[in-house]
C-alpha cells in the first residue's frame, strides 16, 4: 500500500463502519455474510490502522449493506 492512500483506506475504513451501523448490524454479521472472519472486519474498520481490502471485498460489503459501492468511496461527505 503506498503512503499517499492510506488516510483514503481509513476513510473507507470509517464509511464501511457508518453504512455497517446504519443497517443495524455487528462486525460478526457482516463478516460472516460475506464469508470473512470478525477479526478482518475489525481491522478494516479500525481507525487507525490503514487496511486494503479487494475491490471484490468491496462489492460484497456494498451488496450485504444495499449501498452502491461508489458511496464507499466518495470522501467528500
Amino acid at each position: 500500500m503506498k503512503d499517499v492512500y492510506k488516510m483514503n483506506y481509513i476513510k473507507l475504513g470509517l464509511k464501511i463502519s457508518y453504512y455497517r451501523k446504519i443497517c443495524g448490524m455487528t462486525q460478526e454479521e457482516l463478516a460472516e455474510a460475506i464469508d470473512k472472519n470478525a477479526a478482518f472486519i475489525g481491522h478494516i474498520e479500525a481507525p487507525n490502522i490503514p487496511t486494503a481490502i479487494s475491490l471484490d471485498t468491496l462489492f460484497d460489503i456494498a451488496g450485504v449493506l444495499s449501498v452502491p459501492a461508489y458511496k464507499f468511496l466518495d470522501f467528500d461527505d
